[in-house]
């Protein structure tokens, strides 16, 4: 009962993905270093894309709109018409 040990496999083998029962030493550092890379490309291409929006409608006063947060012509926009409001 076990299943016994591991399989026997060659040692000479190599692959990208490190072959059989690969777990090199520093693979945690890899991660958070890669995890880091995508989280921070993520974010520029975030930030690219929220400057460069446009919009023809605005929204809604008071309605949930998750873009009125970042987008600078829909925050412009609702100052606009605060200041108008005020007036």
């Amino acid at each position: 009962m076990g299943g016994g040990g591991k399989i026997a496999y060659p040692k000479e083998v190599w692959s990208p993905a490190g072959g059989w029962y690969s777990r090199p030493a520093n693979w945690k550092v890899n991660t958070a270093i890669m995890g880091a890379f995508v989280i921070g490309i993520a974010g520029m291409a975030f930030s690219l894309s929220a400057e460069r929006e446009y919009r023809d409608k605005m929204p809604e006063p008071g309605r949930f709109f998750p873009s009125r947060y970042w987008s600078r012509q829909i925050r412009e926009h609702e100052a606009q018409q605060a200041a108008k409001n005020e007036s």
